[in-house]
């Protein structure tokens, strides 16, 4: 025992001793590494023995490091850390040369020394430790280890992180190590099945916070670069550099089922150190975070952030804003892939929360079933919410296709609340303020929908559905939300960026300085113009004659006559919208509704403006001087039926709009003589716009153009401004509502007919078929022979006979629209 001691006492020393033959041949190796004085480091040579003996024999591996182990054990409780040094020097060669089957034994022994190290209190000894974690960390072992586990590594990284060493020095060097040694434990486990699961949630709930902890300590986080290549060199040396790039690369190896578990950590630290408000760090965490996931996975991190803005539907306004502009912020770094396969729902809960907000401020609680209220609502609060919320609508659907753009447009508008066609919202109904504020905020979030969406087909992108329920809140005595339907239209058919271009209602007199960017209209456009037209004409018509329209509100009005001509005019476009302009200035000439003298100036204002438009992109010479004459004669003696005169000089609004002379109006028989000289239909520029006020009207299939001339054709003198003379209402007696109400039952016979030919061609047999149409062909020869002799006759005089040569009265023709022809043969 004696020789034992001895030995032991000058082991130190590379001295055996009297019993230092009868030692293991692996003990005298390792002893003789270490030096007399420990200043004079490992001895090479003999490191050189010890590592060919251990690779000579890889048996002995374990029994090596498990010496090597007692050692420096023994040598940290006598505060020997030259020798400590020398051990760990040992050690990490002997890592790095042996890959045997025995290296997980050895590697156990390993560990246990570096646990040691982190162990102690020494800031030196801390770092020592770690500096070997991560070289072994950066080697890749041929053989796999069940029983392994790294969670103390991590609990003790984790705590090295948030350091409060007194000395600023070392605490800033123990915080590195801790990082680097969680970046060590991440590049060891993450890529390995067979290693403990670092994604669990007891171990991203110490690492993510870790992180974030230092990561925090830039004093502005919003001023560094998302990206670490931007990063300077002092900023690389520090914690909160380290910490985001081990954040980074963390991120970067989750796969799909693991990115919850490590966002839902970052979460919540943002919710227990209130970093949501201000937003920066949040904001700066998410962009890290968005950077750094796959892109395939992007949407699971907005998906979380949409979940987290439930758990906190009742927080504070403040809470609540901060979480939306991250999520604001993250759609735009995510692009295509944000919102992934579940785009409604996104849409839908911030849509749900928009409501909640309106709720809040409406009834100044959390919870409506209580009249106690734990919080103290504040209404700039959430009107600031609000915002934030539409402003994060829109960030969404800039990323999304075109499909499914449109289909977050319908599903917005149909949740906006409006009344029934042409009724108006009761102001004193209880709950007027928050349905006007649902419908004002929900058209809000639509209009950011529409904001840069080229439709390619605007038939598809707006449905008959989609349109009416739009364009019927055009009607509604609001002015903004009258303003937002115009702002929505004008952002779907503005596609080639003109709106800019029309801001104000003015008098152009060189539209070639716009530099106007004008396509051919397409077929989508032809046909989406030939089924919605005259429901665009119906409601322009109509919002031109509300009460309250403002100067933004006749600009907006401007723009759209303005756009559709250059987006989606043809020939038949450009008259009928000459047609509703010359309509408008009749309702200002007549002033049926009661209109301010104001409104009635702005409405001539904006045909004038328009014509003027309208008359130099047609390039015809003729039109051009018609509509010049009317504004050069109006400049002169009525300057307040242009815009300079309305909108910029209200002083010059006259008491009375009694007589205007011809000469100041833009005349439709003279508008119809010179575009007929160029080509354009004269029967369809003569006829007066009349907008269908009816329901009945608005649904019906659409009328041919004889019928369209024989209904309208009567009112002609009463539409045109040189015609003085008006007809006569029509009376309202029992027999005429008797006949509107019979009217509706005449279409139910009409609809029952049709389905019964319909079945009848379905499922009666072929021969029966083909001997009725042989039947139905006969009749049809017959009543064309008979076209054709009436065709060729000479036409009727006006008083409606003519009379032969001999002086007898022939009977009048009857004209091809008032024939009755069989029922194959109407279309």
């Amino acid at each position: 025992m004696d020789c034992c001691g001895i030995a032991d006492h000058h082991i130190g020393n590379g001295v055996c001793g009297c019993c230092g033959a009868l030692r293991p041949r692996y003990k005298r190796l390792v002893d003789n590494i270490f030096p007399e004085d420990s200043e004079d480091g490992l001895v090479k040579a003999n490191m050189e023995k010890l590592t060919f003996y251990a690779l000579s024999a890889p048996e002995k591996l374990d029994r090596i490091g498990a010496y090597l182990a007692e050692r420096l054990s023994r040598d940290v409780a006598r505060h020997r850390y030259g020798y400590v040094c020398i051990a760990m020097e040992a050690l990490d060669q002997l890592l790095m040369a042996c890959h045997c089957q025995s290296i997980n034994l050895f590697v156990e022994s390993f560990l246990k020394m570096v646990a040691k190290l982190l162990e102690s209190d020494k800031a030196a000894l801390q770092i020592l430790g770690t500096n070997s974690f991560i070289k072994f960390a950066n080697i890749e072992e041929d053989t796999p280890s069940y029983h392994r586990s790294y969670d103390f590594f991590v609990c003790r990284f984790s705590e090295m992180c948030h350091s409060g060493h007194d000395d600023v020095t070392d605490r800033t060097k123990i915080r590195m190590s801790g990082i680097k040694g969680l970046q060590g434990v991440v590049r060891k486990t993450v890529n390995d099945e067979l290693q403990a699961n670092i994604w669990e949630p007891q171990h991203m709930d110490k690492i993510v916070p870790s992180l974030l902890f230092n990561l925090q300590q830039v004093e502005d986080a919003d001023s560094r670069s998302p990206s670490p290549l931007q990063a300077t060199e002092k900023e690389k040396e520090s914690p909160a550099a380290l910490a985001e790039g081990c954040l980074r690369e963390l991120l970067g190896r989750a796969a799909y089922g693991n990115i919850k578990n490590a966002i839902k950590p970052v979460l919540m630290h943002l919710d227990y150190h209130s970093l949501w408000e201000p937003k920066l760090f949040a904001v700066h965490c998410f962009k890290i975070i968005m950077y750094s996931v796959q892109s395939q996975h992007s949407h699971l991190v907005i998906q979380q952030l949409v979940g987290h803005l439930d758990a906190n539907s009742k927080s504070a306004a403040k809470v609540r804003t901060g979480i939306v502009e991250v999520l604001s912020e993250s759609a735009v770094i995510a692009a295509g892939g944000s919102v992934g396969p579940t785009v409604l729902e996104v849409f839908n809960t911030l849509l749900r929360h928009l409501r909640l907000s309106i709720d809040y401020e409406v009834t100044g609680k959390y919870d409506s079933t209580t009249n106690i209220s734990n919080q103290i609502i504040k209404e700039h609060e959430e009107r600031v919410f609000q915002e934030a919320v539409i402003k994060t609508i829109g960030a969404f659907a800039n990323t999304l296709p075109a499909y499914q753009r449109s289909e977050v447009m319908l599903f917005i508008m149909g949740k906006v609340p409006l009344p029934l066609i042409h009724q108006a919202l009761d102001m004193q109904k209880p709950g007027h303020d928050a349905n006007r504020m649902i419908q004002l905020m929900l058209l809000k979030s639509l209009l950011q929908v529409t904001i840069g969406f080229q439709s390619k087909n605007l038939l598809a992108t707006l449905p008959s559905s989609f349109l009416e329920s739009l364009l019927s809140a055009a009607l509604m005595e609001d002015a903004e939300l009258r303003l937002l339907v115009i702002e929505i239209l004008l952002s779907l058919i503005d596609r080639q960026e003109n709106r800019h271009k029309f801001s104000h209602v003015s008098i152009i007199s060189d539209i070639s300085v716009l530099m106007l960017k004008v396509d051919k209209c397409s077929r989508q456009d032809t046909l989406f113009m030939k089924k919605h037209s005259q429901t665009l004409y119906r409601y322009i018509y109509l919002i031109c004659k509300q009460q309250n329209n403002s100067h933004i509100h006749y600009d907006a009005i401007y723009a759209m006559l303005a756009l559709i001509s250059v987006e989606l005019a043809n020939e038949e476009v450009v008259v009928d919208l000459i047609r509703v302009v010359l309509a408008l200035q009749e309702l200002s000439l007549n002033n049926e509704d009661n209109l301010p003298m104001w409104s009635r100036c702005a409405i001539h204002a904006l045909a004038s403006a328009y014509l003027n438009f309208i008359s130099q992109l047609t390039t015809l010479p003729a039109f051009c001087q018609n509509i010049q004459q009317v504004i050069e004669t109006r400049q002169k003696e009525a300057l307040y039926l242009l815009p300079e005169g309305v909108f910029d000089s209200e002083n010059s609004i006259p008491q009375s709009m009694d007589k205007l002379e011809k000469e100041m109006l833009f005349l439709q028989s003279e508008i119809s003589e010179v575009l007929a000289g160029s080509g354009y239909s004269s029967d369809r520029l003569g006829i007066p716009y009349i907008p269908q006020f009816t329901d009945e009207d608005r649904l019906s299939k659409r009328k041919s153009i004889g019928e369209t001339i024989s209904l309208q054709v009567e009112v002609e003198s009463r539409n045109s401004p040189e015609k003085e003379e008006k007809m006569p209402a029509e009376e309202i007696t029992y027999e005429t509502l008797k006949k509107a109400i019979d009217g509706g039952a005449v279409e139910e016979q009409e609809r029952e007919r049709r389905r019964l030919v319909v079945e009848k061609f379905q499922k009666a047999p072929f021969e029966e078929i083909a001997a009725h149409c042989g039947a139905r062909a006969t009749i049809l020869q017959s009543k064309l022979n008979q076209i054709f002799e009436i065709t060729v006759r000479p036409p009727p005089s006006p008083s409606g006979t003519i009379t032969a040569g001999y002086g007898q009265a022939q009977p009048r023709s009857v004209p091809v629209y008032e024939m009755k022809f069989p029922d194959l043969c109407v279309h």
